[in-house]
């Protein structure tokens, strides 16, 4: 069970991840500011929906099987994870404040594109991983 939950948590960040850096960030570029601000309020209250539930999903059952059974792709797994976390919360929490700040509009929208392709790496490597070592063949 818990390698289910730690599946569907992979590929829904996965999946979020992929959308977030190739449709939602660029997107943010077509907004006047005006129309940003208001997007963007409206945007990170109803993406937390998704993220926080996959995030804290992905955190939880990577501890437990850290826990439960310490091997390679346990160890690098709780690295990934942590990455993402600390990435989110040390950079990416801080570029949106900046946009609900209304502080530099043009090279936060930059840097949060640029940027966020750490995280897109980071979660892809984590889905390819726990795809090749989890799932089994039929």
């Amino acid at each position: 069970m818990l390698d289910l939950i730690r599946l569907i948590c992979d590929t829904g960040l996965f999946v979020l991840i992929w959308m977030v850096q190739l449709i939602i960030y660029p997107s943010f570029t077509y907004y006047p500011h005006k129309n940003l601000y208001q997007w963007h309020n409206k945007y990170t209250k109803s993406i937390a929906i998704i993220v926080v539930p996959l995030m804290t999903g992905q955190l939880i059952t990577t501890t437990l099987q850290v826990y439960k059974e310490l091997d390679l792709y346990t160890l690098i797994s709780s690295v990934l994870v942590l990455s993402v976390w600390l990435s989110t919360f040390l950079k990416f929490v801080p570029l949106h404040n900046q946009i609900a700040n209304k502080t530099e509009i043009d090279k936060t929208l930059i840097k949060l594109k640029l940027h966020n392709w750490l995280r897109t790496i980071l979660w892809s490597l984590l889905f390819i991983l726990t795809i090749y070592i989890k799932v089994k063949p039929v």
